[in-house]
């Protein structure tokens, strides 16, 4: 990649981060749209991976979850943020780039299944508010916590094809 081509990386990421960061702070000043707002942060970060490449969307995860923890008063959904929404994109990409579409579901379930139950056994004080109250139970969470996670997948990679469309090919088009 070109010094012409490296710019337009960090310009887009740094756009993104920003962006990620802006979602973030308003899920901590939005008490009904919390945990939408801090997963429509933790979809940004696909945006640079896409139109930049796997290091950039570590950058723009990186960056943004620093800068929310420095910034964001709600630290429990930036906690979320830096556990698995932010980090998602990144291992969704890798889990794809497996020659098995088996291999790549097993990869995305385990990770989703390893951060849940480090937030379960290490994070319930900080993360716990920000779930009904119905799944307190824990198989009741992880059944729930794993269908939710599939719905939000297959969504994750409609958006994904939506960005490819209509924002990742305007973006390469400009000069």
């Amino acid at each position: 990649m070109g010094t012409k081509g490296r710019t337009r990386a960090l310009a887009v990421t740094a756009v993104l981060a920003a962006l990620s960061l802006a979602l973030l702070y308003t899920s901590s000043l939005s008490p009904a749209a919390r945990l939408g707002l801090t997963a429509a942060a933790g979809l940004v970060p696909a945006g640079a991976v896409i139109s930049a490449g796997l290091g950039w969307g570590f950058c723009c995860y990186g960056v943004a979850g620093l800068l929310g923890l420095l910034l964001v008063p709600a630290k429990g959904n930036v906690v979320l943020y830096l556990l698995f929404f932010g980090l998602y994109p990144m291992i969704k990409s890798l889990a794809e780039r497996l020659h098995s579409l088996w291999a790549g579901w097993i990869g995305k379930l385990a990770f989703f299944n390893l951060m849940l139950a480090f937030c379960w056994f290490g994070l319930r004080p900080v993360l716990l508010p920000l779930l009904p109250g119905a799944l307190s139970a824990p198989w009741l969470l992880w059944l729930a916590g794993n269908g939710a996670f599939l719905i939000y997948d297959m969504g994750f990679s409609k958006l994904i094809a939506l960005y490819i469309e209509r924002i990742d090919r305007v973006l390469r088009r400009s000069p």
